[in-house]
Parts: C-alpha cells; structure tokens; sequence
C-alpha cells in the first residue's frame, strides 16, 4: 500500500517485535511493528516523508488487506477448516498510532526482548504444590495476585517458549540487513550525521560494603570446569 502513490509512494522499513504472553502469562501471541513515518522511493533517489503528522496510512484499507492476505495463507494449511467463517466476514482492526520519536515505543518492545515472559521477582509464593506470582492489571493499573497449580504455571511459561528456527525480531524493507545500501543513500538523503556522544563522567570507584573502603580490582577468577 505505501508504495502506490496516492498514499506515500514509497518502500517502507519496518522493525517488528513477536509478543506471545498476557498478563497472566496466558497465550497472546501478537506482534508489535514500528515503522518510520516515510519510506525511500522505487528508485532510491529521494525521501518520501508522511503527509500528515497524525496520519499515516488509511487504517480500514489496511485492516482489510491484512485479513485477506491472512485468509488466504490460512487457507493453504491442511487445518484450515477449524476456523469460522464469520471470522472472514467481520470487520477487523488494525491500529496505526503516531507514536512521535518513537523513543517511549522502542523502550516499551525492548523489554520484551531480553527479558522472559515473568522475572523471579514476581515470584511472591510456592507452597503446596501451588505457585502465586504478581501481574498488573489492564483495568485499574494495581497490581494483584494470581494462584495457580504448579503444573499450569510450568505449562503457561513454556508456551513462551519459541520453536526453534523462530525469531522475535524481525526486520524488513529498508531495515533489513541485507540493505545497507539502501540505508546509507536514506541518511544520505536526510543528511543525517551520527551526534557525538557526550564525554562521561568517571565512575567513582565501588565502596566495600563491610567498612566503607574504596574497593581495588585485583583480577578476576576464571571459574573452574564442573
């Protein structure tokens, strides 16, 4: 759709992030995408900006889109038959937000990304063969406790757990790794230069936490084989 020119005639780059857990940990496979508000034209020799700061592409084409290149990959698979039909007919939602700089979005995908679907910190008791951790709560923002059986809280953490040969980032367009020409003619176009990194600040050196000394590094010890 972004490369037809009644809407942006452009390629787009596109980072997506695979989400699969609820709150609860129950199974809520979704993806989350960021795209640049612009793309690079067919022929690579200029920038095509959004034309609207709010606006981006018209979502209810989009959705439809979605859907139908959705059905018709489903409808390849040999189990295609469990789905109903009405899911076809209905309308379905795809939510296209302005999320400015996009710095509060990138933070929000990256702790999906190295951390897994519950810390041990959330990990509030284990007894009787029952585990209760914390979630917070969509609604009312609180946070609140679930218990669950030992066995359904092992079976809802491995439903996290990707196949093997899946990826939870994904990159595509301009993004991809195998585009770097095509990346560098964008910075080129944008005349984007790298900003410096401001000098840092020496840390202070660590404080023994016994007597308060400042503490020297020695060396450090290789771990043994087991």
């Amino acid at each position: 759709m972004a490369r037809r020119d009644k809407y942006l005639g452009a390629e787009l780059g596109i980072l997506s992030v695979l989400h699969t857990w609820g709150r609860q940990l129950q199974f809520h496979p979704h993806v989350h995408c960021v795209v640049p508000a612009g793309g690079l034209r067919p022929d690579g020799l200029g920038w095509c900006p959004a034309r609207s700061p709010t606006f981006f592409l018209p979502q209810i084409v989009l959705a439809a889109r979605f859907r139908r290149r959705l059905q018709t990959a489903l409808q390849a698979q040999p189990d295609s038959g469990q789905i109903a039909a009405s899911v076809w007919r209905q309308k379905w939602v795809v939510d296209v937000p302005p999320v400015g700089s996009s710095e509060a979005a990138l933070k929000y995908l990256s702790a999906y990304v190295y951390r897994t679907a519950l810390s041990s910190q959330r990990i509030v008791a284990d007894e009787d063969g029952h585990l209760t951790f914390k979630y917070k709560d969509s609604a009312d923002q609180r946070w609140h406790t679930l218990r669950v059986l030992a066995q359904e809280f092992i079976r809802r953490f491995l439903q996290q757990v990707l196949p093997q040969g899946f990826e939870r980032i994904r990159y595509y367009g301009w993004l991809s790794a195998a585009t770097d020409t095509r990346w560098q003619r964008i910075l080129a176009l944008l005349n984007w230069t790298r900003p410096a990194r401001p000098p840092q600040a020496p840390q202070p050196r660590p404080l023994c936490q016994h007597c308060g000394a400042h503490l020297f590094w020695v060396g450090r010890f290789i771990r043994g084989l087991p």
